[in-house]
């Protein structure tokens, strides 16, 4: 095993604080919508050895929406949001009764910690969530973190928890994020194809060029292998490496044996609030830019102004994140606009000066200001 996955993975194995985070395909039954209680005590056994050893954990569990499916008497995981919450309200009293379970025979207590997207992309609301699960590591309680998959909208939704994962592990300062799975690794190509080799690294995002990456694999799922490749990218961005692996080798992967796949952290991070305005926001508009804004805002690292807009798209209020594209309509940045969409029309093209003369002086402001502005 080459030097700097060896290092990577002791990296992982001794980390102090881990956020771990399992998939629906690993609790599940079979044919989906019952959990596996076999393979949840397996996975307590593994968190509670770590905790055994004065190590703090973690634990972000997909499950709930797979558990209720079966007393719902559904098959698959249902597309609709109004039957995913209702499968939710029914699976997640059986998941989280089921870990307490579990982790009571090792002498351990859970706290559940429910959260929408909207709980780390406020600022207010991801200082409360941070302060939360620290007290609970402090207190020897094993958060398990969940989307709200009952209350959750689909503006605020995450959409799947491998994200959450990588949010949450920035959130609470964590020295590794491990992705547990029902493959055992990541591939170049679809584990079914003959010819697909095992990835054992990810040092850089070039090494993923070559890399055929699919999508669900799962009926019981909404995640997939694309979405842990995010996942381990916004973790990355973070500082913190990702291990990659399936819940029946997880043991020996935290012991440091070639198994998975790790991703190696970022050379250079962003500050925390670039990191969570780039990874932890769902833009609510976008604004157009003419060149010269495009070129301020990337190159010179300035402020947004209005003088340099050209177009308003959708409806946000002001404080709230938009996307920043260029007169082709790419994405560029992301930023917190201190106007609403309804306000912005009137002030496109004109320079501050002047709209302080016509308007008074509280428009003498940035629509977004650079240390709420973040280049994608």
């Amino acid at each position: 095993m080459p030097e700097t996955a060896a290092r990577l993975r002791r990296t992982v194995g001794d980390g102090q604080r881990l956020v771990v985070k399992v998939g629906s395909s690993s609790l599940t039954s079979a044919g989906g919508g019952h959990l596996d209680l076999t393979a949840l005590q397996a996975l307590v056994d593994v968190l509670a050895a770590r905790r055994a050893q004065g190590r703090q954990v973690v634990l972000v569990s997909s499950g709930a929406i797979a558990a209720g499916l079966g007393p719902l008497g559904l098959s698959r995981r249902p597309t609709d949001l109004a039957t995913q919450q209702a499968a939710a309200s029914v699976g997640q009293g059986a998941l989280v009764a089921a870990y307490q379970a579990a982790f009571s025979v090792h002498g351990l207590t859970v706290g559940q910690v429910l959260l929408t997207a909207d709980d780390v992309t406020r600022r207010a609301h991801y200082t409360n969530a941070r302060r939360t699960l620290e007290r609970l590591l402090e207190l020897g309680i094993v958060p398990i973190v969940n989307e709200n998959d009952t209350v959750a909208t689909q503006e605020i939704r995450f959409g799947d928890n491998d994200r959450l994962a990588a949010l949450v592990a920035d959130l609470v300062g964590a020295h590794a994020l491990v992705l547990l799975t029902d493959v055992d690794s990541l591939y170049d190509g679809p584990p079914s194809d003959g010819g697909s080799q095992r990835v054992p690294l990810v040092a850089t995002l070039e090494d993923l060029d070559a890399v055929r990456i699919g999508g669900t694999g799962s009926a019981v799922g909404s995640g997939g292998m694309v979405t842990k490749v995010e996942a381990a990218g916004i973790a990355g961005a973070a500082g913190i490496p990702t291990l990659l692996t399936r819940l029946g080798d997880v043991t020996d992967a935290l012991a440091g044996e070639d198994l998975g796949t790790v991703f190696a952290p970022a050379a250079a991070t962003r500050a925390s609030r670039k990191r969570w305005l780039a990874h932890a926001t769902t833009a609510r508009g976008r604004l157009v830019l003419d060149e010269g804004a495009v070129a301020a805002v990337t190159h010179r690292r300035k402020s947004l102004l209005p003088a340099g807009i050209t177009g308003v798209e959708g409806a946000f209020a002001a404080g709230d994140p938009v996307d920043v594209c260029d007169p082709e309509g790419t994405v560029i940045a992301r930023g917190l606009v201190t106007y609403a969409a309804s306000e912005l029309p009137r002030l496109l093209g004109r320079s501050t000066r002047d709209l302080a003369r016509d308007l008074g002086p509280g428009y003498e402001r940035e629509v977004i200001h650079r240390d709420d502005l973040v280049v994608l």
